[in-house]
């Protein structure tokens, strides 16, 4: 098998079970690799550490994938590992969801694959070059275990440039999505765009954070912020929201929010859907003297790598410090990060500076994270990317 050898003191966190290996821990390459190849990574006294994938034009030179020597990468393996995913998560889906991330990539010892169920279509996103080479078994493997209509790809991502590979979008197996799919979500429903959608159709990840939130919003004034297809807005107006206005820059997220606010037959309620840039817009608010009891603000990811953090910090700080004055005292702010180089102490920093410079005293009173089909592996922290706090202002 082809061979990798480490630099020495390079191998610590192969040995600690980190799955990146990057490209300056490398000190030699035995064999011709091609880009996702599966090698055999030793360290400098030839010691076997594990088995990855191999790409020369990645940042992470090699993917670690098993660290028993007797278990080799082959198609059974890549099989296994699919299964074990997907039964790790067949408890969440019932009458009340069924939609779920199954794979989770290093989460799940499937680096740079992610897969979502929406109901009876699978959307899948391929990030490296070594799930690539053995798509059509996964893809395989899925269907043994889930029977979908359609398995659907959305491997639209900057990552794969890092990869060397183009994107890909389009039908892998079964039938076409429709333009919209039906799910539901906690006891809601929801029509997914799965093929022109942001990200893989759905934002899965705050399932929870939503049924938690709207345990504070009955007969309350709710400001939903970059409402998407209307996760937030939708379990507001299950659990008793007196009114709720929704803000989203997308022109295609707000008509699939007012699409799925009248499936759902919350269409008679006080409702108003923006279609506006979300700073701009809580900047007009604030200019006309606007008060909300409960406020949302889950906005993209602003600090994609550790470089950015500053920069992204400063954007949290300005966003929440807007957010804050529109709240009075009692008032609650649900704020996010999906930004995965911004830990809980720092995004807990930015909006303490935030509330100092709304003028604003406050309390963190619950801490949001992502759900478990989106799990964190404890020798990969860095998947830990969702969190968020529920503050009020006192």
């Amino acid at each position: 098998m082809n061979k990798i050898i480490l630099h020495k003191g390079k191998d610590k966190a192969a040995w600690q079970l980190h799955p990146w290996v990057f490209s300056g821990a490398v000190n030699k390459i035995i064999g011709p690799i091609q880009p996702g190849e599966v090698v055999s990574v030793y360290n400098i006294d030839d010691e076997f550490i594990a088995y990855g994938v191999y790409n020369n034009t990645s940042r992470v030179a090699v993917r670690l994938l098993e660290w028993n020597p007797a278990n080799q990468i082959d198609e059974q393996w890549w099989r296994m590992r699919v299964k074990k995913a997907v039964q790790n998560r067949a408890h969440l889906l019932g009458s009340d969801n069924d939609s779920v991330r199954l794979i989770f990539a290093e989460a799940d010892f499937l680096p740079g694959l992610i897969a979502d169920k929406y109901a009876d279509f699978i959307s899948i996103q391929v990030h490296a070059a070594g799930v690539e080479n053995v798509k059509a078994v996964i893809v395989d493997e899925l269907v043994k275990l889930l029977a979908p209509k359609g398995i659907y790809e959305r491997s639209d991502l900057k990552s794969r440039e890092y990869e060397g590979l183009k994107d890909v979008n389009g039908l892998l197996w079964g039938e076409l999505p429709p333009e919209f799919v039906d799910i539901v979500e906690n006891g809601i429903h929801y029509r997914v765009n799965i093929i022109d959608g942001q990200k893989s159709g759905f934002y899965c990840d705050q399932r929870e954070n939503r049924l938690l939130t709207a345990q504070y919003v009955k007969g309350k004034r709710i400001l939903d912020c970059f409402c998407y297809s209307g996760g937030f807005t939708l379990n507001a107006f299950r659990n008793g929201a007196a009114e709720i206005v929704s803000v989203d820059s997308s022109a295609l997220a707000i008509e699939t929010l007012k699409d799925n606010i009248a499936y759902n037959k919350f269409d008679t309620f006080p409702h108003q859907a923006i279609q506006s840039d979300v700073n701009k817009y809580l900047r007009h608010l604030g200019e006309q003297g606007e008060k909300f009891d409960v406020i949302v603000l889950d906005p993209p990811k602003y600090a994609p790598s550790r470089s950015t953090l500053e920069k992204a910090s400063r954007a949290y700080k300005d966003l929440n410090r807007r957010g804050l004055m529109l709240l009075e005292s009692g008032g609650l702010l649900a704020t996010f990060s999906c930004s995965g180089a911004m830990d809980i102490d720092t995004f807990k920093q930015v909006l303490a500076w935030a509330a100092l410079d709304a003028g604003k005293e406050i309390q963190f009173i619950r801490q949001f994270s992502q759900p478990e089909d989106h799990p964190v592996r404890a020798s990969f922290p860095e998947g830990e990317y969702l969190k968020g706090l529920l503050v009020r202002v006192i």
